[in-house]
């Protein structure tokens, strides 16, 4: 069989692409006649430059055929049967955990939830806001911290964020030592070695309790609480002379310990780090997971990513959104601290949810049993001959020395069990949530001499109990500070305890909140298309979500398998050479690719070329990667129709020639066209040296059209959160691959626990070594279904749906940037600055009135101020671009009436949307337009309307009284204490 051979191809009624493709055979033709062209093909040669469009036998060689859904599933399964589920003790920061059933169908697979995008529209994303300020008080509460972000990416990277924060306060950002503890987790060292060595930062490993007498030019001190080896101290000596030093200190937590321990910003320390995953999360071979971040006041306006404030609304009442400086790099540029644009939203979300399914007193119980349990196993393994590490205390790791450890370790993997491998006589178990005394003991008996019977747990349980004279963590814990105050008060962890009543409120915020469920998001430059159900279904399969990303290769293989699949067709569709799957974020692949030219360039002896063109016109995290990869940023003009400047771009090559190391350009350009020049942008770099970085956020207009790799591009990042499927997930999770060129295969990212990158490899971005690994099922399905050629389609329909709209909505609000065939790409900017000089109409009243019309905005005065950039993709239907096309025409006929006098200059519908339904039923109605026109306007239908949750919020008044947790202990009626539970298995 064949692929099909043209995009005159009419999809098989029985195959996946008819279903993920809105406009049908028939809507595709009047399309078609809408913008003037005779047929696809046509039409496509219209937009796609013709030196880089390449034909259809070219764009589907090595790519699958298209095939049903049930077709894909069943070859999944086999590749999933090849990975091999073993009970995982090995820790590291990874843990088992048990996903409450209600959480994982209500939140975990509800469209309603994992569909949605970042809430830039806070009116209509109160739901997600209110529950990532949930997560964000109860990491509050667990560090001591007043102020938590809505997450990070992994604990890894939040540890270098806190890095580069502590750079930053500290003696002007001169210091250039970083101090971190012995016991800090391998992984995270080696992304904060990765991080700190373009930045001139000496990652230096130091005991806490003996730290170096020379600390002149050192800025911080990152704890590890636990160690890497399980163990505890009292860091507050530590911590006092670090700060003695006038350095800032970090401490790594991990948040189940943290129940039972003092929190540590009561200790002193000034930044908590660390992972939400064992609240909840499963362990999907090491991602997507929430890390989190928490600081001190004094540093609120320097936390990195995103953070959920209280504001009020228009009228008056209490409402949330994102505060601060959450998308700082666009504002700073090359001169942000972080690139960081994107969070783990769904994962902090379920992390949520979690500690209100728990409340406290499940969380401290569930700490308590895990605790005792490391205590009687550490107990049972002495009794049998074998020696623990009882130098510190431990919460639930346990570290055996014996020269037999080798054997051990297989004795335990044949009763099911992966244990850690310190050294050669050195083991490491760690004990979770899904341990019990039934675990327990089976491990005992496996790690039991032959014809020695281990003491039976109940045994060991009943001898602690007698001996008890507090509660387990005072006798335990005791040389280390524990937390003593009554914690987590707050109204939210104590009111659904049934879960009736947490199905209730799971579903009260989910119906404040927008998503693809209810109509089109048309984000420009964010592809808000169809994430299909068989996409997600995977996601939830054991063999792919309950792996430790350390677990053994032989047991990993399936895994291997899809990544292998996965990276040879994403360079196929790229043309490039090789792929890495491990940055977990569209940030990431961008400061990854940077990172892999620079390597490169100092192979080959030229460490010295430093500099980075960046057009003027370049997504903010552009800048911002560049500089946190040590390189300095050279902006590059664009001339009046937004294309990059080409003769400028091709005078600062040339006179920062000796210098040049890469040149950043996204494509299709920031502003929706297809460039001609972009061979030339590659020729002029690459005669000067440079190499040539490609931006990817667009590629959903060149799968199965052009491939980067073929017209000059040496690295491109790719968001499978955009292009290849993976849902948003409300601001996250995201995978952001990179592709390259032959020559920088070599130098792909590495990790120190796993086989992969090149033999040259650059150190780890990411935490894990295949960064978010648990949804590439989802991009492995897309592109097994839809093939080379549904792909292909795919692309040429999005492009004909945003010139489609281009055209229809241009007389009213004119398309600010067209190619050079007049055509758009996938996605095009209106230009509303008009209206602001004809009616005082601002672009934000134009957003807030869509919410009236039961429409998402789309992306607002960006990359131009006063414009919104539409995205339609391929997913949406000729009835819904239409829907969406009527909406806003008629908000152009609303803004006439304020131009003619018909309407209120100020007391207007755009003016004073949205409308709440609260403000349409109230008993008086004071404004100069009816409730009719407020509530229903337009000709469309309403029966998909999501009511607007909140008034338009006060954004200014939230950020002078910044509020980013639940109400405190002093605002709440009293509660009274849990009392502890009884010591139990």
């Amino acid at each position: 069989m064949t692929q099909p051979s043209s995009l005159s191809w009419c999809c098989d009624p029985a195959g996946f692409a008819i279903r993920h493709i809105g406009p049908s055979p028939a809507d595709v033709a009047t399309m078609l006649a809408a913008v003037g062209s005779d047929d696809l093909e046509t039409f496509v040669a219209e937009v796609v430059p013709a030196d880089i469009l390449i034909d259809t036998a070219t764009a589907t060689a090595e790519l699958p055929l298209p095939c049903g859904e049930a077709q894909a599933l069943a070859e999944l399964q086999a590749i999933a049967d090849r990975n091999v589920c073993r009970r995982s003790l090995i820790g590291l920061g990874y843990a088992g955990t048990v996903t409450p059933a209600v959480i994982q169908r209500h939140v975990f697979e509800n469209p309603c939830w994992y569909t949605a995008y970042t809430p830039y529209q806070a009116e209509i994303a109160q739901g997600r806001l209110e529950a990532l300020f949930n997560f964000q008080t109860l990491i509050s509460e667990l560090t001591g911290l007043p102020i938590a972000n809505a997450s990070l990416l992994d604990e890894g990277t939040a540890a270098a964020e806190a890095m580069a924060l502590s750079q930053q306060a500290v003696k002007g950002g001169r210091g250039r030592r970083f101090l971190v503890d012995g016991q800090v987790l391998p992984q995270t060292l080696a992304v904060l070695q990765t991080r700190a060595e373009p930045l001139g930062i000496v990652v230096e490993t130091v005991d806490p309790e003996a730290l170096p007498a020379d600390l002149e030019d050192a800025f911080g001190l990152l704890l590890q609480l636990p160690g890497a080896d399980g163990g505890l101290t009292d860091p507050r000596g530590a911590i006092a002379a670090a700060h003695a030093a006038g350095l800032l200190v970090t401490a790594a937590i991990d948040p189940l310990a943290q129940v039972l321990l003092q929190p540590v910003g009561d200790l002193g320390v000034d930044i908590a780090v660390g992972s939400a995953q064992r609240l909840g999360v499963p362990l999907g071979f090491g991602g997507p997971h929430a890390a989190f971040f928490a600081t001190t006041a004094l540093h609120q306006r320097r936390i990195p990513g995103r953070l959920v404030g209280r504001s009020v609304d228009a009228e008056g009442q209490p409402a949330l959104r994102l505060a601060l400086q959450t998308r700082e790099q666009h504002i700073r540029r090359d001169k942000a601290t972080s690139n960081i644009c994107t969070a783990q939203v769904l994962l902090a979300v379920m992390a949520g949810f979690y500690a209100v399914h728990h409340g406290p007193e499940g969380l401290t119980a569930m700490a308590r049993r895990v605790l005792v349990l490391r205590h009687a196993l550490a107990l049972g393994l002495e009794r049998l001959g074998l020696t623990v590490d009882r130098r510190r205390p431990g919460f639930d790791t346990v570290v055996v020395h014996d020269a037999s450890a080798g054997e051990l370790l297989q004795r335990a993997l044949a009763a099911g069990f992966n244990l850690r491998p310190v050294g050669e006589e050195t083991l490491a178990i760690s004990l979770d949530e899904l341990s019990d005394a039934a675990e327990v003991s089976s491990l005992l008996q496996a790690l039991a001499p032959a014809g020695v019977q281990p003491v039976s747990v109940a045994d060991l349980l009943a001898d602690l109990q007698a001996a008890a004279t507090a509660p387990p963590e005072q006798v335990l814990l005791a040389r280390v500070p524990q937390r003593r105050a009554p914690w987590l008060r707050q109204e939210v962890f104590h009111r659904y305890r049934s879960e009736t009543e947490l199905l209730r409120y799971i579903q009260s915020l989910a119906a404040r909140d927008f998503s693809l469920v209810h109509g089109m998001i048309p984000l420009g430059s964010c592809t808000m298309k169809l994430n299909a159900a068989a996409e997600l279904q995977p996601v939830s399969w054991p063999a792919f979500a309950g792996l430790h990303p350390f677990a053994p290769a032989d047991q990993t293989a399936g895994y291997r398998q899809l990544v292998d699949d996965l990276e040879h067709w994403l360079a196929t569709v790229t043309g490039f050479a090789g792929v890495s799957l491990q940055p977990n974020a569209g940030s990431q692949g961008e400061y990854a690719g940077l990172l892999v030219i620079r390597a490169w360039h100092r192979s080959r002896g030229e460490s010295h070329r430093d500099v980075c063109l960046i057009p003027t016109s370049a997504h903010g995290t552009n800048p911002a990667s560049a500089v946190m990869a040590g390189l300095t940023v050279v902006p590059v003009a664009c001339d009046d129709q937004g294309n990059v400047d080409l003769a400028d771009l091709e005078a600062k090559a040339a006179a920062h020639a000796p210098r040049l190391a890469a040149v950043m350009v996204t494509y299709p350009s920031t502003h929706g066209v297809f460039e001609t020049g972009i061979r030339r942008i590659a020729t002029a770099v690459h005669a000067h040296g440079g190499q040539v970085y490609l931006d990817g956020a667009n590629l959903n207009a060149q799968v199965g059209l052009c491939r980067p790799g073929d017209y000059g591009a040496d690295v491109c990042h790719l968001n499978l959160h955009k292009t290849f499927c993976i849902p948003h997930g409300g601001g996250g999770p995201g995978v952001g691959p990179i592709a390259v060129a032959a020559h920088l295969v070599p130098f792909l990212p590495g990790h120190p626990l796993a086989a992969c990158g090149g033999d040259q490899a650059i150190g780890p971005v990411s935490a894990a070594p295949w960064g978010s690994a648990a949804i590439l099922p989802i991009s492995w399905m897309y592109v097994r279904m839809m093939g080379g050629a549904g792909l292909r389609r795919a692309t040429a329909v999005a492009l004909l749906a945003a010139n489609y709209m281009a055209q229809r909505l241009d007389p009213h609000f004119p398309v600010l940037y067209r190619g050079a065939g007049g055509r758009v790409a996938h996605e095009c900017i209106l230009d509303l600055r008009p209206l602001k000089r004809s009616a005082a109409i601002e672009v934000d009243d134009v957003a807030k009135r869509l919410m009236d019309y039961g429409f998402h905005a789309p992306t607002v005065s960006w990359p131009v101020a006063g414009t919104v950039m539409v995205e339609p993709t391929e997913s949406e239907s000729l009835a819904e671009l239409d829907r969406f096309c009527d909406a806003m025409i008629a908000i152009r006929a609303e803004v006439a009436a304020v131009e003619d006098g018909r309407s209120d200059p100020q007391d207007n519908p755009l003016k004073r949307a949205p409308h709440t339904l609260a403000a349409l039923t109230a008993e008086t109605w004071d404004r100069a337009y009816s409730r009719r026109q407020a509530a229903f306007p337009g000709t469309g239908g309403d029966d998909r309307k999501l009511w607007p949750a909140v008034a338009r919020i006060d954004n200014a008044y939230g950020d002078r009284h910044l509020v980013c947790t639940c109400p405190s202990v002093e605002e709440l009626a009293a509660i009274p204490a849990p009392q502890p539970p009884a010591l139990a298995a």
